[in-house]
């Protein structure tokens, strides 16, 4: 049976998670790998519809995500995970589990300043909270925790989707985690 693992895909929101995590996921299947691409803004409207965005919710949130893709993890899929996961206790205890689990977790950090991410907007987040019609953006009015000592840290800005998604790559064949 082929190797599952969890590549937690860590930022801001725009920062170019989801973007990265789609490409390499094609990349994979192109080379025969079971992947499965566990999108935040999928997750929130299905599996934690309900939830707010209180630091509770949050890390509720981040914690069944993290069920679910060590669950998929333990069956031999490569799971991406492109999720803000804004807290570091939620993202450590993913962590912990996989851990205990016996299931291999990559932790990247798409570090891209907020300036960036402002620019890009994809869903025009950052445009809401500067006209006061959104609170409790993460990065601007509520906290991000970047990751300390993330397995990859990738800054984004003057780099192409392709070769950020190339470094997760070479890292996942560095790991032994790519067919």
């Amino acid at each position: 049976m082929t190797t599952g693992a969890t590549v937690w895909l860590t930022g801001l929101p725009s920062a170019g998670k989801t973007t990265i995590a789609y490409a390499l996921a094609e990349r994979l299947r192109a080379e025969g790998r079971a992947v499965e691409v566990l999108d935040g803004d999928e997750i929130r409207e299905f599996l934690s519809a309900g939830l707010g965005f209180s630091r509770e919710d949050r890390h509720t949130n981040v914690q069944r995500i993290g069920f679910v893709a060590e669950l998929l993890a333990s069956h031999g899929v490569l799971v991406l995970v492109p999720v803000i996961a804004p807290y570091a206790d939620s993202r450590e205890a993913v962590r912990k589990r996989h851990q205990q689990q016996g299931t291999g977790y990559v932790e990247v950090h798409v570090a891209t300043p907020v300036e960036v991410c402002s620019v890009r907007d994809v869903k025009g987040l950052y445009a809401k909270q500067a006209a006061g019609e959104l609170t409790g953006l993460t990065g601007v009015d509520d906290p991000y925790e970047a990751p300390q000592d993330p397995d990859l840290r990738i800054e984004t800005e003057g780099r192409t989707v392709e070769e950020s998604a190339l470094l997760v790559h070479a890292l996942l064949v560095e790991r032994g985690l790519t067919i």
